[in-house]
């Protein structure tokens, strides 16, 4: 059978797992190309997926979808009479029921208790807490349910199970120790059926279940050499010792230190990113304005423009809020590369949030992209000759200039 599609996405990607084992029960064929963002993101294939994120579907028929999601239920319903969704509008409901159930209730708060642990977010002990207890009550609601069931909706195997099912690959493989295991032994029956049948181990392989649980190190405090040794050592060490002493170790080649980001390599930039942060934190947004657009480098940064794709779903501007801070703690690593200013706009249940961020290089690099939050917002590139038409809001969202201004926060 030929593929019906190409799914796009880096390697490994956990979100594209569960299409691909829809696909395999359902007979189908779909090809995962090899992958990299940068030649991702051509021109041609931004007219197919103006987003420019993944995964990205694009069906032999010319079909286009992005969100893991919904590639992974179009192939779930591509097969006419197929046993994944259910064969009543009763188990249909109850297979969408436990699809929604695993990203809202599993997949948001296992990110909240790992991601901290593997460094992508800082490290806060109360909202760590509060999320594994979220886990507990989902996994303890799980456990409950499939105390007399095999599977979650009827007796075969569905897409709810496809979709709850990898969403616990990671943490059976990094958190969920013996300990915590002991605790649901109903959803540990659950877990090893589905992943070692065929058409799960295909894709995802075999899972090595976690012996020691992830923990939080908290990081090495750097001492300062130079206080600790007493400058009388100092005087007393011959000056020729030294320089034997380097010499020795230049006579052992050093390799050459790996660029920490694929940004490292991009050609020399005029323009200072440092340079700017200092400019706009410590002078008025008119000043800072004028200089950024007289030392921008259009060759070498970016202007994007963000756009929170769910704000109909927004209530209070406060949790507005709190979302920019959710997701500015997921770029750590981006803090070199990037600025940007993001803010809340309305009033309770009627608030929007978006903003406008310089970028290092043409592309949304890895360091951003690679936020479990990333893909909750619309990033749309200003082009160079939009800047002029754009450069009155663009001014606006750096200084707030909003009479519907609710709050907001600077990413630098």
């Amino acid at each position: 059978m030929a593929p019906i599609g190409k799914i796009y996405s880096y390697p490994n990607n956990p979100r594209v797992a569960k299409a691909l084992i829809a696909a395999r029960y359902n007979g189908l064929e779909v090809e995962v190309p090899e992958f990299s963002m940068e030649s991702f993101k051509t021109p041609e294939n931004l007219k197919k997926f103006p987003l420019g994120k993944v995964p990205a579907f694009e069906g032999a028929d010319g079909l286009k979808l992005f969100e893991s999601t919904a590639i992974a239920y179009y192939l779930a319903t591509y097969k006419e009479n197929t046993d994944l969704l259910g064969a009543t509008a009763a188990e249909r409901a109850l297979v969408q029921q436990w699809v929604i159930f695993s990203e809202n209730e599993l997949s948001s708060n296992l990110s909240a208790w790992f991601l901290p642990l593997m460094g992508y977010q800082p490290y806060l002990k109360p909202s760590v807490d509060a999320a594994i207890e979220k886990v507990k009550r989902a996994m303890d609601v799980l456990n409950k349910v499939l105390l007399h069931q095999t599977y979650l909706v009827g007796e075969k195997v569905t897409f709810a199970d496809i979709c709850v099912a990898t969403s616990l690959v990671g943490p059976y493989k990094m958190i969920f120790d013996k300990e915590f295991r002991a605790q649901y032994k109903n959803v540990n029956r659950y877990f090893n059926t589905l992943v070692n049948q065929p058409h799960f181990k295909a894709v995802i392989g075999d899972i090595p279940l976690c012996e020691t649980a992830l923990k939080y190190t908290p990081p090495k405090k750097e001492k300062k050499a130079a206080a600790e040794q007493p400058k009388k050592e100092k005087k007393a060490e011959p000056k020729k010792e030294k320089k034997v002493e380097a010499a020795d170790e230049d006579d052992e080649p050093k390799p050459e230190p790996k660029p920490k980001s694929a940004l490292d390599l991009l050609p020399p930039s005029p323009f200072v990113m440092d340079a700017w942060k200092r400019m706009y934190s410590n002078n008025n947004t008119d000043v800072a304005m004028k200089w950024f657009w007289e030392n921008h480098d259009p060759q070498g940064f970016s202007i994007w423009k963000a756009d929170y794709k769910y704000n109909d779903e927004l209530t209070q501007t406060f949790m507005s809020n709190n979302l920019i801070g959710g997701f500015y703690a997921r770029l750590e690593r981006a803090h070199k590369y990037a600025f940007g200013s993001m803010i809340v706009r309305g009033t309770t249940n009627n608030n929007t949030i978006s903003g406008y961020w310089l970028i290092r290089g043409q592309e949304v690099p890895y360091e951003i992209y690679d936020a479990a939050d990333y893909e909750s917002y619309n990033f749309v590139k200003v082009e160079p000759a939009q800047y002029e038409e754009k450069k009155k809001e663009i001014e606006d969202y750096m200084s707030w200039n909003f009479e519907d201004l609710a709050d907001g926060k600077i990413f630098k």
